[in-house]
């Protein structure tokens, strides 16, 4: 080893040996000073805030990319359409043991696929009732159950509408159900049964006694509602087919068309 390089090890030693004895110096300066221990703590802090400053930034900024790349996906034209509704398509939907209203050999048959504790079908129900009425014989309805998941009294509001039926009951209840759709509870269930005379035992057993069978049966509905396309309630479809229809004469005038079809 040359000259040269012996004296830049031992700058290089002294210089490590000045810094671990600063360090030692300060660490000590700081024990005895109580001020600037005080100083160094509060630094520590701001740099922990900083940091933590930092992450959320950086999970802010995560988020608005995920925002732009939602809003991106959601204005493409695949999105558009996928998002189109189909009024042509005729989708197979079986009654199996569904409520139904009206002559069950009707040849034009509406179906609602419902949350009860949904404004919207609250307020289109009623047209509903009022063409099978307009129709006798010619038109029936079945109601499907399609609870959606933010609803937490619609499938309680559905089983009782199902146990008010074992006594005759259903649409009556289902109509009193739709009606109080923003304040529906046992209490509630309770009420409307009373009010419609039901026998309040057997009402109280039904429910307890089928509600498996209940659950099973609304889930059943649900997962019909995925198959044929259902995306909000009310959902209506007329022999099959999704109806645009949002009044009673558009309603009749749709099923008047079928029905001259059919002659």
């Amino acid at each position: 080893m040359n000259k040269k390089s012996l004296f830049a090890g031992l700058a290089i030693a002294a210089s490590a040996l000045i810094g671990i004895i600063i360090g030692i110096g300060i660490i000590g300066f700081q024990v005895k000073n109580p001020l600037f221990g005080e100083l160094f703590h509060q630094q520590k802090e701001i740099l922990l805030v900083q940091e933590k400053i930092e992450k959320r930034l950086r999970n802010i900024e995560k988020q608005g990319k995920d925002l732009q790349a939602a809003v991106k996906k959601l204005k493409s034209p695949q999105r558009e359409e996928q998002d189109e509704e189909d009024y042509q398509k005729v989708h197979e939907i079986p009654i199996d043991n569904s409520p139904l209203l009206g002559n069950k050999e009707a040849p034009v048959t509406i179906v609602e696929f419902i949350d009860i504790q949904c404004p919207f079908c609250a307020r289109f129900h009623p047209l509903v009732v009022e063409a099978v009425n307009a129709f006798p014989d010619k038109v029936k309805a079945v109601i499907k159950n399609y609870p959606l998941p933010f609803h937490e009294q619609a499938i309680p509001a559905a089983k009782a509408a199902l146990a008010a039926g074992e006594q005759g009951k259903y649409w009556e209840m289902l109509d009193g159900l739709l009606k109080n759709s923003s304040n529906l509870n046992k209490n509630e269930f309770n009420t409307l049964a009373k009010n419609l005379g039901l026998n309040m035992k057997k009402f109280q057993k039904d429910l307890k006694n089928n509600d498996t069978q209940w659950q099973e049966h609304i889930q059943k509905d649900i997962s019909l509602g995925n198959m044929v396309e259902v995306r909000g309630t009310p959902t209506i479809y007329i022999n099959g087919r999704k109806t645009k229809a949002r009044n009673i004469n558009s309603l009749k005038s749709e099923i008047e068309s079928i029905l001259k079809a059919i002659k």
